[in-house]
């Protein structure tokens, strides 16, 4: 079926109309007797000093979507043309204060279908800029995301505090504009939308950051340096963390408090077999070990294992004890068990654990161990089986070793502890954890004489598998190998090769 264009390149007896409503997740109270005050999870805007009809249009604009000449009549009906003009101050304000979201509807003569809609997710403007020219050159951002959400599909640009909500009708423009297209060559598509409805939605796709602009020949998002050494994934991990206006919500904010109670400080015991650790002599430790700065000078990565002495249980059992054991167990004011460990843990929630994964440790059957930080002990959760052997694997490549690591320490997160209290920040979070456990490995190691090495990556699939654990409930964040030094080492690379002190 061929459709029929006007001059203006709408298909005949459709049109583009744009409406705006107050965002969805705002509320308005009177304030006074004359104001009103607005709220939202971004914060709150007074308007203490509102005409009749001004209160008359901020309240359809919570109960619908309207127009804006259907707010400017019901105005000026009320407040007449003086009115009118402290209107538009106060509209403006809704939008600089991201309260309002935009809509444009495709309308014809059995009525009309909503297209696109601006909405603010986050803290900041949202105020739709021109109406883009028709012959320019635009493509979807390479770091453009979507997702659905509230049964609709969100469109996002990482870091931008607005998105672009599209229905059925609208949804086939990400594929079209996934090549380099101008407004007009997309309402020429067949069955595609009329000129002026394809601008009004790019328009909406600007104000949210989505489109990339460039002249023949040029690609700004794979040719610049400072876009080009993105992944689109990196990037929107980075920004979402690191703005806080592209959220909603940003740190303790107990999004899921009224829905799970908090998880324990410790995980369920295991039901394999216990072996308890002896509890090191820390004043004798204290009095034996070298100084804090030759510990940190002599830090290296140590990707050499001495096969012929190999690590003790007793040993490994001091590093756990000195590193990660359970001091202190607490409630805190949110109702939460709070514990307390050597290395430091945002709100003390404490949410990782060690699993060593044993080849070769004297005093310790090979398998798949849980190291539980309350009660000094291991914990058997899987004898040796292919995941468990994929894992050893995958440690020895990414050590370059050319044996298997004598044990591979798996650090995992049980997520619920941090992300029932904190929101978009809680990922990171975790991951700045598991850098200060690193560390505190590596120097109580390095104390102890052993051979320590943090892992760039590993597979939580496998680590699934062996544990039989939920992907989504605990996984592993880090890995590192630990066994016993040789005479000669080889360290980090460029760093020369040394006896080892004793």
């Amino acid at each position: 079926m061929t459709t029929v264009l006007d001059p203006a390149g709408q298909a005949v007896g459709t049109r583009a109309v744009r409406r705006l409503r107050l965002r969805r997740d705002a509320a308005a109270a009177p304030a006074g007797a004359r104001g009103l005050r607005l709220t939202a999870p971004v914060g709150a805007l007074d308007l203490p000093d509102l005409l009749a009809g001004a209160r008359e249009a901020v309240a359809a604009l919570a109960a619908g979507e309207r127009t804006e000449e259907e707010l400017a009549a019901l105005v000026a009906g009320r407040d007449g043309d003086a009115g009118l003009m402290r209107w538009q101050l106060t509209r403006r304000r809704l939008g600089l204060a991201g309260l309002l979201e935009h809509a444009v509807h495709l309308a014809a003569e059995d009525g009309e279908q909503p297209l696109a809609r601006l909405r603010p997710i986050g803290r900041g403007a949202c105020e739709p800029g021109p109406t883009p020219d028709p012959t320019g050159r635009v493509k979807l951002s390479r770091f453009a995301s979507a997702a659905p959400e509230g049964g609709a599909l969100l469109v996002r640009s990482p870091g931008s505090p607005l998105a672009v909500e599209l229905g059925p009708r609208a949804a086939g423009l990400l594929a079209a504009l996934a090549d380099w297209t101008t407004p007009a060559g997309l309402a020429r598509l067949p069955g595609e939308l009329p000129l002026e409805a394809v601008r009004q939605t790019l328009r909406l796709f600007a104000a949210a950051g989505l489109l990339a602009y460039g002249a023949p020949g040029q690609e700004p998002e794979a040719d610049e340096q400072r876009f080009a050494q993105w992944a689109a994934a990196d990037l929107a991990f980075h920004t979402r963390t690191r703005r806080p206006t592209a959220s909603a919500g940003y740190g303790g904010t107990y999004r899921f408090g009224d829905r799970f109670g908090p998880e324990p400080a410790s995980p369920p015991p295991f039901p394999g077999e216990k072996v308890a650790l002896a509890v090191p002599d820390l004043a004798a430790v204290a009095r034996a070990d070298r100084p804090f700065t030759e510990v940190l000078e002599e830090r290296r990565s140590v990707r050499e294992h001495d096969d012929g002495a190999p690590l003790t249980a007793d040993r490994l059992g001091e590093l756990l004890y000195r590193a990660m054991r359970r001091r202190q167990t607490f409630t805190g004011g949110d109702g939460q068990e709070l514990a307390d460990r050597p290395y430091p843990s945002g709100g003390a929630v404490h949410e990782l654990e060690v699993y060593p994964l044993v080849t070769n440790c004297a005093g310790l059957r090979p398998g798949l161990w849980h190291y539980a930080t309350d009660r000094h002990e291991l914990e058997l959760v899987a004898e040796p089986c292919p995941a468990t052997a994929a894992l050893v694997a995958n440690a020895r490549e990414a050590a370059l070793m050319k044996a298997d690591p004598q044990v591979v320490l798996l650090v995992t997160a049980r997520f619920g502890r941090v992300m029932w209290k904190y929101e978009t920040v809680a990922y990171p979070l975790i991951l700045k954890h598991v850098g200060a456990l690193y560390q505190t490995l590596y120097l109580v190691g390095t104390a102890m004489d052993l051979a320590v090495c943090g892992l760039g990556g590993g597979d939580a699939g496998d680590f699934a598998t062996a544990s039989g654990i939920d992907f989504f409930t605990e996984g592993t964040v880090g890995e590192l190998i630990l066994g016993s030094r040789p005479g000669t080492l080889r360290t980090d690379v460029g760093v020369p090769r040394r006896e080892t002190k004793r």
